[in-house]
């Protein structure tokens, strides 16, 4: 029976995921074991990181629209229960988008939904 020898496709893993930890710190990027251990620890983090992402997006936004209208003498629930009650049909990004880049119109959707 021929033997089986497997350190070819053994040294292509290695090599793949120690190329992948290249940046990595201290025993890190070269000992494979450490690296087997940190890109676990980094992949699980980059997961983790996605799904935060969005959360802090969205405090963001609430943050700018807030600020935005304050200075029109409101708050901001009272001002995202208006536009509910208003029928309009704006997310918080684009909210927050005009409230930075076009004040004016970020006004006139205030003032209508006063109305």
């Amino acid at each position: 029976m021929v033997r089986v020898k497997r350190w070819l496709m053994t040294k292509k893993r290695h090599k793949k995921m120690i190329k992948s930890a290249k940046w990595f710190r201290m025993m890190n990027w070269n000992v494979f074991s450490r690296v087997k251990n940190a890109l676990m620890k980094a992949w699980t983090n980059a997961y983790i990181s996605r799904r935060l992402k969005k959360r802090d997006f969205r405090r963001l936004w609430t943050v700018r629209i807030s600020n935005a209208v304050r200075t029109l003498w409101l708050n901001y629930s009272t001002f995202i229960n208006m536009l509910y009650k208003a029928n309009v049909k704006l997310n918080r990004k684009v909210l927050s988008n005009l409230a930075i880049s076009n004040p004016q119109v970020f006004t006139q959707i205030v003032e209508f939904t006063k109305k």
